[in-house]
Parts: C-alpha cells; structure tokens; sequence
C-alpha cells in the first residue's frame, strides 16, 4: 500500500519541484519590459534608460533598490549576449548559471563610465579641491540615418589604471607656512613644501569597452560624458572622456536644427503637366509627393513632421523642405515646335531687368 502512495507521490514532488524552480526564475525579458522578440538596440536601450531609474544612487529610499538594480544587470547580460540569450531561451536561468562567466560583468560602467552620473562621481559636484586629469575629447562621426533612428556604438579604448606597487611616494604636497623662532622675541616666517607619504602606485593599459548611445535627435557638436574615463592623475581623480557628435555629409539631406532640406530635379515637362513621386527617408519609409500645379525652378513643398526628430522629444519632429530644379530639354526644337509651344503656352515675352539682391523689384 505504502509503495503505491509512494509511486503516486514521487512524480507529484518532482512536478511541484520544478514549477518551483521556474516560478523562482527571474524573467528577464519582464525586467527589461521588453518582448521576446526584442532586438539587441532594444535591448541595449531599455538598459540604458531603466539604469537610470533604477540605479540604488537614486532611489535611497527603496530598500529593494540593490536587488532591482541587480536583476536589470543580469537581464542585460543575459540578453544582449547572442550566446547567452539562445541558453536563456532554451532553458531559462538554470542554464545561465552552469556559465562560469555569467554575472561578472559590469554593464552600467560600459554605458556611463568608472563611477556613473551619481554622488561623487559627478562631473558638477565634484569638489573644486581635488585635482583632476585632463579630459579626453573623441569626435564620433556619424551618419543622419543614425541621428534619425538612434544607434548603440562599441567604443574600444586603453585606460591607464592605478596600481599597487612597492614602496612609497611623495603625495599631496602643498605650500605651508612655517615659524621659527632666531631669538627672544625673534621669530622668522618662511614658506616651505610640505608632502605626505602614500602608497605607491603604477598606471597599467587596460582594455575598457564603452557603449555609446547615438540617441534620436542628437546635434552635430553634442556632447556625452564618460565620467571619469579620460586621464589619470597620481594625486586625484581621472578626467572624463567627452565624446562629441560630428554629421558626416548626406548625399540627399541637409539638417539644420531639426530641419530636413533636400532638392528635386524634375523634367520641364512634369514642371508644366504636374507629377507625382515619393522619396525614400533615412528610416526607409517613402514621403509622397505630388504636383498638379506648374513648377517653377527653386519652387518649394513644406512636409510637416517629416523633419528630423526633437533631441528633447522624440515624438515631434521637424519639417522637410523639397526645393524643385528644373531640367530644361537640350536637343533642338524645330519652326513647328517652336509654334506649337507658344500656342499652347500663348505668354508674351518677360524682358524685366531688376536688381536681384533688393527683391523683384
């Protein structure tokens, strides 16, 4: 009797061991607010912008900030690494952790640097006393398409980073004042450096990888800042690394603030007759265009919102302006052409000269 209850049993355990091993399972994709489909700059950005919110430097008042602030770390680690993803998929959390390498990476230092956006490590709340190394400005030369839709770039650099070494070394050296007396009622006043004793220490290269993000809207000459990756110093903090936006030249666009331009050439005729067309934009959707009118040369079209998109707020963007060229035919018209045109056109000669500079006059 006692081993058919067991028999019975034993599967029952085992079914109910499981489900609480996978209830017990973070889900990664909820953490990050994100489908399973997501791509890796979906990824990448719901990183981005939850560490921010999430960070423990923020939210002092959450006891349950590191824990939330850990499992978004992992989340991001799991699922922006193809690898790691396709073993998450595959079997869950479980999985991940047989990979010695799970866990031991730093994915917020990657995206804001050494010591981030909070407390100390501030670039406006450091202390005006501690010495600093001199920042690194790096121009990123990118493309209107990614300006358009944003992008996530992999920077590459070697650190200097401060090591232990043996001995010790002069450090934080000052001027002070110091008294010393000649005689009765004597005494004599010089100025002399003054250094303590520290540790002392060895700056060794070190490969960092850096994720930039190429955020819609960005300006050409924007900044973002890498606090504390620029140059060391010995005695102080190290300076930040400033990367700044240069716009690479588009072969069909023109920005100017959050302004699209661009020109059109059409044939005399569909100057005269009307036609209709579309342009591919930087994110591949098609902006039509259509004319019954005449088009004259330098003749211009305002597309609404199909500009480039606000830094501030992505959902507005700016305008697209289309100016019209006018290709004029080149081979020659014959007597009857000639004839035939001024019938159909019947306009006098527009012999008007005026002074350009000052309007038509």
């Amino acid at each position: 009797m006692w081993k058919s209850h067991l028999e019975f049993l034993i599967p029952l355990l085992v079914i109910l061991l499981n489900s609480c091993i996978v209830l017990s399972e973070r889900d990664f994709y909820r953490i990050l607010g994100l489908p399973r489909t997501a791509s890796v700059h979906q990824i990448k950005k719901a990183y981005r912008r939850l560490a921010k919110e999430l960070h423990p430097d923020k939210n002092t008042d959450d006891p349950d900030a590191t824990n939330k602030f850990h499992d978004l770390s992992a989340a991001y680690e799991a699922l922006s690494d193809h690898e790691k993803r396709e073993m998450y998929d595959r079997c869950g959390e479980e999985c991940l952790k047989k990979d010695s390498s799970f866990g031991s990476s730093d994915p917020f230092q990657s995206f804001f640097g050494d010591f981030g956006f909070f407390g100390g490590g501030g670039h406006e709340q450091r202390s005006k006393e501690v010495v600093r190394g001199a920042d690194i400005v790096m121009d990123l030369y990118v493309t209107l398409e990614e300006l358009y839709s944003g992008n996530f770039v992999e920077i590459t650099r070697n650190k200097p980073v401060a090591k232990a070494a043996s001995g010790t070394r002069k450090c934080n050296c000052r001027q002070e004042m110091v008294t010393r007396q000649l005689g009765p009622g004597r005494f004599q006043m010089t100025q002399q450096t003054v250094c303590d004793e520290c540790p002392n220490i060895k700056f060794v290269s070190e490969e960092r990888m850096l994720e930039f993000e190429i955020e819609p809207g960005m300006q050409d000459g924007q900044e973002a800042r890498f606090v504390s990756e620029g140059e060391p110093h010995i005695d102080g903090e190290p300076g930040d690394l400033r990367i700044r936006i240069k716009t690479l030249p588009h072969s069909r666009f023109e920005r100017k603030g959050d302004d699209l331009f661009t020109n059109i050439t059409i044939s005399l005729q569909d100057a005269l007759t009307g036609f209709e067309m579309s342009i591919e934009h930087l994110d591949g959707h098609t902006v039509s265009i259509s004319r019954e009118k005449v088009t004259w040369p330098g003749a211009r079209i305002r597309k609404k919102s199909e500009g480039m998109p606000s830094y501030d707020n992505n959902n507005n963007f700016g305008t697209l302006t289309i100016t019209f060229d006018v290709e004029f035919p080149k081979n020659d018209l014959t007597h009857e052409d000639k004839e035939g045109i001024k019938k159909i056109l019947k306009q006098s000669s527009v012999n008007k000269v005026y002074n350009g500079f000052r309007g038509s006059g």
